[in-house]
């Protein structure tokens, strides 16, 4: 399944200067504030203004983790673990998240410290120089023993299975987590990561931020606005062309900044669906959501324009795509609060 662009330049006009002192501010407190939000959390903030404090926070490419003293694992706890199994977890100080997504759950925590690897997936600053366990997307099970974990977190779809076997059968703990495929999932992942390393209450922390930066992004949303947005896959290289339905993860992302999956809307019942121009036509979006190396390997949007069906649309007519970084869009974790910000502000734009 696709996983989760440079944003997009915008045009200051005379409120430039203004706007960007007051994300500058908004940054700051998001940094090192009362809540150590990952957004702009000053209260009655434009969409404008939230969206260029979160931008800036993606481009960093780094977490903010809770504010305070990292917390203290209470162990051992004993967990149950998606793949069917229960866990005992007696020991965090070598943590390893085998997904990109839970180490940046593992990071926000507080943990940051004890994590001794990652997969390739786990693209932010502060991971970026942890010993590398996966080739490709194989986790290589001798390449994470040598690190001595002392506890393993992965995801359902983390293979291949003898790989985890074999890490298992060395005596680690390893504790399986359902993928995050929708905003919902957010607040669950978290509660079981942070349950499964002793921390519940700094997952509870997390959770209250990550709802509380949620609700902000979404007070943000110009009353009567509902743009139909069209999530799009595309790899141009491989020939890959793909319309998110119900089930993309993109779906609830676009319900949560206010608008309508127009996918789901034209009656797309799976998370993707082959791209025909008749699909594009009945969808009719206002908007075009895509990951930022997709549209790139089309073209940019002169190459997208020339996809059929692309220009029948009041998105290719208008010219209206919105972009989001691969390892960002459809992450589903601390650091999608910025991203709801951002979709709040671009796609309802006039």
């Amino acid at each position: 399944m696709p996983t989760s662009g440079r944003p997009r330049q915008r045009r200051w006009h005379g409120r430039g200067v203004a706007v960007v002192a007051l994300a500058l501010a908004l940054l700051t407190s998001a940094c090192g504030g009362g809540s150590g939000s990952t957004a702009a959390d000053a209260s009655p903030a434009s969409a404008s203004e939230r969206a260029v404090a979160a931008q800036k926070q993606l481009a960093k490419n780094s977490l903010v983790p809770l504010q305070g003293e990292p917390p203290e694992p209470e162990l051992p706890v004993t967990v149950d673990s998606s793949d069917g199994r229960e866990v005992t977890v007696e020991d965090a100080s070598r943590i390893l998240p085998l997904n990109g997504g839970v180490a940046e759950i593992v990071f926000t925590l507080g943990l940051g410290n004890r994590v001794v690897g990652r997969d390739i997936t786990a693209t932010f600053e502060e991971a970026k120089d942890l010993p590398l366990v996966t080739k490709a997307h194989d986790v290589s099970a001798e390449s994470v023993l040598s690190l001595r974990p002392t506890v393993v977190l992965a995801d359902t779809d983390t293979g291949p299975s003898e790989a985890i076997g074999q890490i298992r059968d060395a005596g680690v703990p390893v504790v399986v987590l359902d993928p995050a495929t929708e905003l919902a999932d957010v607040s669950t992942r978290t509660t079981r990561v942070a349950e499964a390393l002793g921390v519940p209450d700094a997952g509870k922390a997390l959770n209250s931020r990550i709802d509380k930066d949620l609700a902000a992004a979404r007070a943000a949303v110009p009353e009567g606005s509902r743009p139909k947005v069209a999530f799009l896959y595309m790899r141009g290289s491989a020939a890959v062309y793909l319309m998110g339905g119900k089930g993309s993860g993109a779906d609830s992302l676009i319900d949560a900044a206010g608008a309508v999956d127009a996918g789901v809307e034209s009656g797309l019942d799976k998370p993707f669906t082959p791209l025909t121009s008749e699909a594009l036509i009945k969808a009719q979006p206002d908007v075009i959501l895509m990951m930022s190396k997709g549209l790139e390997s089309v073209g940019g949007i002169d190459g997208l324009l020339d996809v059929p069906g692309i220009r029948e649309t009041p998105a290719g007519q208008n010219r209206r795509v919105v972009t989001l970084e691969d390892g960002v869009l459809l992450s589903f974790g601390p650091r999608t609060p910025l991203v709801i910000d951002i979709l709040v502000d671009r796609v309802h734009q006039a």
